[in-house]
């Protein structure tokens, strides 16, 4: 696992279709469109006429659903998956998402991106009542409650509406039902879901937008903060009883690192997001040069911004493996040292001799941004200088991104200029506060909690813990 780059938690994609579909393939190329967004584990949960069937395992989309795993999965006319970045909750199986509940009421699936801020006391409150948790995620809370919400309520709809009111901090969800396909959105707003319809009249609900692009679905719109949207047999219905209660606050770095440049979040572009950081950074730290290039490959839209509002050219500095993705096992320090030179080779006849100003989304620990700063030093570069398309992180997140305990945080330790000189470049700047806010103009409002405080909601209890540990959730104490 790369501990120097800032991960999401997941993606979450759902589709309501007709009886004897093929709504398992439509799942999976949307879960492949998501792979960005997590490739610990995924998942898969099909309903045929209120039979379920599942898959999930650890591993990327294509190794965990090979032809054979889709065709057991069968046809159907429902379906919801879901793949996992963990920021809380061991990388195994028994983590991954969805996750099935069966019930007096029923059964029902569910798939979760964010983090609670109140996990820790709802499980205590739902194990002194005699639940028994097979899991160490927040998606296995959210499901008990809305369960539990469901032995009184009227509907399966109605008992989410009643949890919303009870869960705290980010979740978008994908539930499904026996008849119903369900999508909620936290009334924060911390991550994204928007919902959309096939040609043939499938109705497809993701965290962004390329996923709905993947399978020919046109965008509908997004949902609100805090709105609950259910499809049946009988169309669309939108519950808002929970919207417009809180301050929106989609979380920034989906614009600055987490989602597909050709996805539009909340309306507003992230490849014109990413343009704009850089045009930003241009504008608040000039310097001469001979050349831009981006880090491969959040940060090469920032790096094009900063060339158009800088004058200086453009030029690709670096090559990407692509058959690597943002995560992966790296046994021993050596291993995880090389791994850079795996990923990334330097393009000598660009930078050899020049002064290159290399973009970045942003700095964590510093480690892999020193490493790549060497690739270009070792490859000729005259001098570097470095701007980061973000500012810098000095608080951990508590809404599904893993950024660590501030003992972690390059920038809680070390002032801009001493941080420069630790990575070995000419100078270095970062995206300032207010221009983070600024990046996806005409949206809602932001979460910048990580970079300046200001946390949208209460803090959880025994917040202290590194999210780069796989410990069990702070819910588990020894008595």
């Amino acid at each position: 696992m790369n501990l120097d780059k800032v991960h999401e938690e997941c993606g979450v994609f759902g589709v309501f279709g007709k009886m004897n579909d093929n709504v398992a393939a439509t799942v999976y190329y949307g879960l492949f469109a998501l792979q960005h967004r997590g490739q610990e584990s995924c998942g898969i949960v099909v309903n045929d006429d209120g039979l379920f069937k599942s898959y999930k395992d650890t591993g990327l989309v294509n190794d965990v659903f090979t032809p054979q795993v889709l065709e057991d999965l069968g046809l159907g006319n429902i379906a919801i998956g879901h793949v996992r970045y963990g920021t809380t909750g061991k990388n195994d199986r028994e983590n991954a998402q969805p996750i099935v509940v069966n019930h007096i009421k029923g059964r029902m699936a569910l798939a979760h991106n964010g983090n609670l801020v109140n996990s820790s006391e709802l499980r205590e409150e739902l194990e002194l009542g005699g639940s028994i948790f097979h899991t160490t995620s927040d998606t296995e809370v959210i499901s008990y409650i809305i369960t539990k919400e469901r032995l009184t309520a009227p509907s399966i709809e109605e008992a989410v509406n009643r949890a919303v009111k009870r869960i705290k901090g980010a979740y978008s969800l994908v539930i499904m039902s026996p008849s119903k396909l369900i999508a909620v959105r936290d009334p924060h707003g911390f991550r994204p879901l928007c919902y959309g319809k096939t040609p043939d009249g499938r109705y497809v609900v993701a965290s962004e937008t390329c996923a709905l692009d993947s399978v020919g679905a046109v965008l509908i719109r997004d949902l609100l903060p805090g709105e609950i949207i259910v499809f049946d047999k009988d169309g669309v219905r939108s519950l808002q009883d929970n919207c417009g209660k809180e301050k929106p606050s989609m979380c920034v770095f989906e614009y600055i690192y987490f989602a597909r440049p050709d996805s539009v979040l909340d309306g507003c572009s992230v490849h014109a997001a990413r343009i704009r950081a850089g045009r930003f950074l241009a504008k608040a730290h000039p310097v001469e040069a001979d050349i831009v290039v981006g880090v491969p490959d959040s940060g090469t839209d920032a790096a094009i911004g900063y060339a158009q509002e800088s004058g200086i050219p453009y030029s690709m500095g670096f090559i990407k493996n692509k058959y690597i993705g943002r995560t992966f096992i790296s046994p021993g320090q050596k291993s995880r040292e090389d791994k850079v030179k795996i990923k990334l080779n330097p393009i000598s006849e660009n930078v050899k001799g020049k002064r290159v100003v290399m973009i970045d989304d942003s700095i964590v620990r510093g480690t892999t941004s020193a490493r790549t700063v060497k690739l270009l030093r070792d490859a000729g570069a005259k001098e570097v200088h470095m701007r980061v398309a973000a500012p810098p992180f000095v608080n951990p997140c508590y809404y599904g991104t893993d950024i660590d305990s501030k003992e972690h945080l390059i920038a809680c330790k070390y002032s801009v200029e001493e941080i420069g000189r630790i990575l070995g470049v000419d100078s270095l700047g970062y995206l300032p506060l207010e221009d983070a806010a600024r990046l996806a103009d005409g949206c809602g409002g932001y979460c910048t909690a990580c970079f300046g405080g200001a946390y949208p909601t209460e803090i959880p209890k025994g917040s202290a813990k590194s999210r780069f540990e796989h410990k069990i959730s702070e819910g588990f104490q020894d008595e």
